[in-house]
C-alpha cells in the first residue's frame, strides 16, 4: 500500500513516521528543502495541555474589534477583501458563546493529552533530541483581576482532568527565580506541572531522518500544483517533478490545505492567523529562565532551547502574508525584557513569522474525506506541535479501519 503524504510540518512527518511504521510504503511531498520550514519552524515549542483554551471565547469579539484601532492588542484583525476570511469570521464567531468554548475546550483538551503521552513515548523509544524541558509551565498574570478570571477559567481543564496549581508570586519566583526581578508584576499563576517545551523543528527533523532510514521516500523541493479527482477518487498529485501516483493520499498541508482542496469541491473551515516569534542567543552571564510559560496579560509566551530564548505572541488575521518588520515584536519584546531585563543577548534578535492553520473551533480535522482515498490531518492551529503525535496515531488508526483511543467528535468532516 502505496501512501502519499502532502506536507513535511510537524503533522505531516510524524503521520508519515506512523503510517510508515504500519508497514506502508510512504512518500512526502513538500515545496520546502528541509522538513519544518513554515509553521513549524519557529513556533512556541510550548507541549502544553494544560493551556487547551479554545480562542473562541466571549471575549473574542471585542478584542477583534479594539483591534481594528489599536494594533497592540493580542489578537488583531486586518480588513481585506477575501471572502474566504470572512466566512471562516462567522463562523468563528458563532463558536464564541460560552457553552460552545466548554465544549471545545474540552474535546481539544483530550487530544492535546492523548498527543502528548504520544509525544512522550515516541521520544523515548526512538531517543529523539529536541532540546527538551519536562519541568511544568508557568501561566502568570500581571494583576489580580486577571488572575482571579484566570482561576475561574481553569476549572474547565482542572474539570477535564488536569493537575493545575495556583501559586501566588513568591510561589511563581520559587518556581521560576528567573522573574524574581519581575516581582512587582507579578500577582501569581497557574502552574501545569505535565506541561513541557522544546524546539519543534528540531524534533521534526530528526524524525525525518528517522523516517528516511525507515524508507519514506522524501521529495523536497517540490511543489504540488494540483490534486486530480477521477470520479470518487484521487488519481495523482500534480507536482513540479511531474504527477505523483499512489493508493492514498493524507493532506497535511496546514494553512495551504483549502487552498488545494477547494477545487476538489471541499470548503475546509481552515484560515492562516500569522503568528511573531523573535529568538535570542544566550550567553554564560544571562539569567533566562528554564520553564516556559505564558504572560497572560500580554499573550506572550516564552520557551528556552538550549542556548537560545523564545518569544512568541500575536494573532493577527492578514491572510497570507507572511512579511513583518521590527516594529511588529517591539509590544512583546516590552513584556519579554520587563520580565527577564538578563534573560538573553537583546542585540541578537532573529525574527520570524508563520501562519498557523486554525479552524473556528482550535481543533484539527482528521480522517476520511468524499473522495474515498484521501484523507486528512489538517488545520492544528496554535498547538500542532501539542497536537501532532496524537492526530498522526488517530490517522492511522483511521486508515487501518481501527477505532481511535479517544472520541474525535467535532474533528471530522462528517
Amino acid at each position: 500500500m502505496h501512501t502519499v503524504v502532502l506536507g513535511a510540518g510537524v503533522a505531516g512527518i510524524t503521520s508519515a513516521w506512523y503510517l510508515a511504521a504500519q508497514g506502508r510504503q510512504v512518500t512526502v511531498i513538500d515545496r520546502q528543502p528541509l522538513a519544518a520550514s513554515e509553521t513549524s519552524y519557529a513556533n512556541a515549542g510550548m507541549v502544553a495541555p494544560g493551556h487547551s483554551y479554545t480562542w473562541a471565547s466571549p471575549r473574542a469579539p471585542g478584542i477583534l474589534w479594539r483591534s481594528l484601532r489599536d494594533s497592540t492588542q493580542a489578537l488583531r484583525l486586518k480588513l481585506n477583501a477575501d471572502p474566504h476570511m470572512w466566512v471562516w469570521l462567522w463562523k468563528f464567531l458563532q463558536n464564541c458563546t460560552a457553552e460552545r468554548s466548554r465544549i471545545n475546550t474540552g474535546r481539544k483538551l483530550v487530544l492535546c493529552r492523548y498527543s502528548q503521552e504520544r509525544l512522550q513515548e515516541l521520544t523515548a523509544t526512538l531517543g529523539l533530541e529536541y532540546e527538551r524541558i519536562s519541568q511544568g509551565a508557568l501561566y502568570m498574570y500581571r494583576d489580580a483581576a486577571s488572575f482571579q478570571r484566570g482561576q475561574a477559567n481553569m476549572r474547565i481543564l482542572s474539570d477535564g482532568g488536569m493537575r493545575l496549581d495556583v501559586l501566588d508570586a513568591d510561589g511563581v519566583i520559587a518556581r521560576e527565580p528567573a522573574l524574581a526581578s519581575a516581582r512587582e508584576h507579578i500577582a501569581g499563576a497557574i502552574y501545569c506541572p505535565s506541561d513541557e517545551s522544546g524546539d519543534a523543528r528540531m524534533f521534526t527533523r530528526a524524525l525525518a531522518e528517522r523516517c528516511r532510514a525507515a524508507g519514506v521516500r522524501f521529495l523536497m523541493d517540490t511543489s504540488i500544483d494540483r490534486i486530480e479527482a477521477r470520479g470518487d477518487r484521487i488519481a495523482a498529485v500534480h507536482t513540479s517533478a511531474g504527477p505523483v501516483t499512489a493508493d492514498e493520499y493524507v493532506l497535511s498541508l496546514g494553512s495551504y490545505s483549502p487552498i488545494l482542496a477547494r477545487p476538489l469541491g471541499y470548503s475546509l473551515p481552515i484560515y492562516p492567523v500569522k503568528g511573531y516569534s523573535v529568538t535570542f542567543p544566550i550567553g554564560a552571564g544571562h539569567q533566562p529562565p528554564t520553564l516556559a510559560g505564558v504572560d497572560e496579560n500580554n499573550l506572550v509566551a516564552w520557551a528556552r532551547f538550549g542556548d537560545r530564548l523564545r518569544f512568541t505572541a500575536t494573532a493577527e488575521f492578514s491572510g497570507y502574508d507572511t512579511r513583518h518588520s521590527p516594529r511588529d515584536f517591539e509590544p512583546m519584546l516590552r513584556a519579554a525584557r520587563q520580565l527577564f531585563p538578563n534573560g538573553a543577548d537583546w542585540s541578537q534578535p532573529d525574527h520570524w513569522a508563520g501562519l498557523r492553520p486554525m479552524t473556528p473551533e482550535n481543533t484539527p480535522i482528521l480522517g476520511a474525506s468524499r473522495h474515498g482515498n484521501l484523507f486528512l490531518n489538517t488545520g492544528h492551529g496554535h498547538m500542532g506541535w501539542t497536537m501532532a503525535c496524537g492526530t498522526a496515531q488517530i490517522l492511522a488508526d483511521l486508515m487501518n479501519g481501527r477505532k481511535p483511543a479517544i472520541d474525535i467528535t467535532g474533528m471530522t468532516l462528517a
